[in-house]
């Protein structure tokens, strides 16, 4: 099945190509149609299995043939249970907009930091996506209205059970109208997500599809345990020591890929990154960089990183752990391809190595830790 197939314009199918996807994932090919229809729906997917792009797709395909509106009524509310998941799904969002017919104005709030600037920039935002004690905090505040709510999105919403959210969920549903389309997504099918339909008043058309599992037979997995201050001065070593030419490095966020690339450049190693803050001709002009060898490094995000496919890629290296084990799968799997040999290396710290344990237990492999204690990182 093709992207053109599901009812997606020519706009956002541009978009898809550019990232490098060949095809759907397979809770895109059933869901997408669903959504662009209006019903309800529950689909059931791993993180890592393209449900993000899923309801993404389908809403911008609605909003650009829409007039511009420049208040603080929000039409698209997605509701995640962390700031992580907000501004991953924001970022989407933004890179999926770059072809529209018009511009689309996002944003995600969450708690933690200053609640001033995100109240300033909500007018004529059309797409929110929000943890719920701070979009709470905001509409006490008076800095926008979901009582026009048209397209209620709920991600990862067992965890929003499980993570004590029920009181907001509740206060901010009675905010909303009763008619609007409802989105949920959920890792498992359980009592708490009969419970979210029982709320929300809805009897959704459910989706499950289970987790794809790759092939990493032929990728060669090492790990290091480094300190917070000594992981940037050891990738250096790594690239440096190994005289690596081409090396794909993972992190979780924009941020990180930026001043990853800086402290790398003023270390004599040639590096550029690419995110969804890029533009798409800047993100496309960076991976022809890489590929032809132009630079050493890439430096890159899970979003745009899904969509590398580079034909003998040596190494790929988690700078960070990502949030789930199949999107682990997914970064190590850039190498390796085609039955090539390929070498995936992973930076831990104290606080990484439980969650690193959980991934090797999902993977099914086990991956030797190694000290760098005796590692002379001076000079790098």
């Amino acid at each position: 099945m093709s992207f053109e197939s599901l009812g997606l314009s020519h706009n956002i199918i541009s978009s898809v190509k550019q990232l490098g996807y060949l095809k759907p994932f397979p809770i895109q090919e059933q869901a997408i149609p669903f959504i662009l229809s209006g019903k309800d729906l529950m689909g059931i997917a791993q993180t890592g299995s393209g449900k993000t792009a899923c309801f993404v797709m389908p809403i911008l395909e609605k909003l650009q043939v829409e007039v511009v509106k420049r208040d603080r009524n929000i039409e698209i509310l997605v509701l995640v249970p962390t700031r992580e998941l907000a501004i991953q799904i924001d970022e989407v969002f933004r890179v999926f907009t770059t072809n529209l017919k018009r511009e689309i104005k996002t944003m995600a709030v969450y708690g933690g930091v200053s609640i001033n600037p995100q109240m300033k920039g909500m007018l004529g935002v059309e797409i929110l996506t929000a943890t719920p004690g701070r979009l709470l905090d905001l509409i006490n505040s008076k800095a926008l209205s979901i009582s026009h709510i048209q397209h209620l999105v709920i991600d990862e919403a067992d965890k929003m059970f499980q993570l004590g959210f029920e009181d907001e969920l509740k206060q901010l549903l009675a905010l909303m109208p009763k008619k609007k389309q409802t989105t949920l997504f959920s890792a498992t099918l359980n009592d708490k997500i009969e419970e979210i339909n029982q709320l929300l008043g809805i009897k959704p058309v459910v989706i499950e599809v289970a987790s794809e599992e790759a092939n990493i037979d032929h990728i060669d997995q090492i790990a290091y345990h480094v300190t917070a201050e000594s992981k940037g001065p050891f990738l250096r070593y790594l690239i440096k020591e190994n005289k690596m030419t081409q090396v794909l490095v993972f992190v979780s966020s924009t941020r990180t890929a930026d001043k990853l690339v800086d402290k790398l450049l003023k270390n004599k190693i040639r590096a550029i990154s690419i995110h969804g803050q890029k533009s798409q001709g800047s993100r496309r002009d960076h991976l022809d960089y890489f590929k032809k060898g132009d630079v050493q490094v890439l430096v890159a995000t899970d979003l745009i990183g899904r969509g590398i496919h580079i034909d003998g890629l040596p190494v790929v290296i988690n700078f960070e752990l990502p949030r789930s084990p199949l999107d682990y799968v997914h970064r190590i799997g850039r190498t390796g391809r085609a039955h090539d040999v390929g070498t995936a290396i992973t930076l831990l710290t104290d606080e990484d190595l439980h969650h690193f344990s959980v991934i090797q237990k999902k993977m099914g492999k086990t991956v030797t830790v190694k000290s760098t204690d005796e590692v002379n990182l001076h000079g790098y």
